[in-house]
């Protein structure tokens, strides 16, 4: 199901890599999560833009992003990294969604263009994870089954009668599924499992020292929103939870995410 770029693809590594600029100020990364691609953070980019230069990153085997290996967390950062080197950006604040928190993580410990991190609708490991039952093996059928149908005519038709609304095309997160490398599916529900288990998301950056916001939505369906408030708060970042928000609390709310956003930005500025 081919895509059709929104920013510009820059060369790393010999991978054309889709990355999407907008407005202009102190310098604010985006990233995605599993199945995820620049087109999440539309609305949210809106809220930031004014103030902000907005640089969002589709990920290795995601969106218009090229690439048929080097999808997990380290491997993603460094290209990354590679892209903040080309654009040549300091004191970045990286913010980054489920797998994206990940990934932002890992980057801040290679890159010292990173100055300060916010990690969104993640836990720090999979210990009390709520995943539905066989999700390792039911996932990549069902990611199967949309790439065969997610562009029918059919299929974005009834999309526009889905519940939620959160993005300008009704049916985006069904083409950016389609499109996510069938590999991504054991990077997340897998290798993460082991990888997070052995060094969680807390413990790295109490290692960093950075200044870190998570933002939590209290309704999170796959992590227990008091338990990662505590954990976070644990190691000192500050954690601000969206009531009445899910796992993906920039989608349902945009305008209270990227106020909590530019309050923290304009702190570490």
């Amino acid at each position: 199901m081919p895509r059709l770029p929104i920013g510009e693809l820059l060369d790393v590594n010999g991978v054309a890599v889709h990355v999407r600029q907008d407005g202009a100020g102190p310098p604010l990364v985006l990233l995605h999560g599993y199945c995820g691609s620049v087109h999440w953070f539309d609305r949210l980019t809106v809220g930031l833009a004014a103030r902000h230069r907005v640089i969002r990153v589709d990920l290795l085997g995601h969106g218009c992003t090229g690439g048929s290996s080097g999808f997990d967390a380290a491997s993603q950062a460094r290209m990354v990294a590679a892209v903040l080197d080309s654009l040549d950006v300091e004191d970045v604040l990286v913010a980054g969604h489920s797998f994206g928190a990940d990934v932002a993580v890992a980057l801040a410990a290679i890159s010292p263009r990173v100055g300060s991190l916010v990690l969104i609708g993640q836990a720090p490991d999979y210990s009390y994870a709520s995943f539905p039952p066989g999700s390792a093996v039911l996932l990549p059928m069902v990611s199967a089954l949309v790439r065969r149908v997610a562009d029918r005519r059919w299929v974005r038709f009834a999309s526009r009668f889905r519940r939620g609304g959160w993005f300008d095309d009704p049916s985006q997160d069904l083409a950016d599924h389609a499109v996510t490398a069938p590999a991504m599916a054991r990077v997340v529900l897998v290798d993460r499992a082991r990888v997070l288990a052995a060094r969680p998301l807390d413990e790295q950056l109490a290692a960093l020292a950075l200044p870190c916001l998570v933002i939590l939505g209290r309704r999170d369906r796959f992590y227990d929103c008091d338990k990662t408030f505590a954990r976070y708060s644990a190691v000192g970042a500050r954690v601000e939870v969206v009531e009445d928000a899910g796992h993906s609390p920039f989608l349902e709310r945009p305008g209270e995410v990227a106020r909590l956003l530019r309050d923290f930005r304009a702190r570490e500025w």
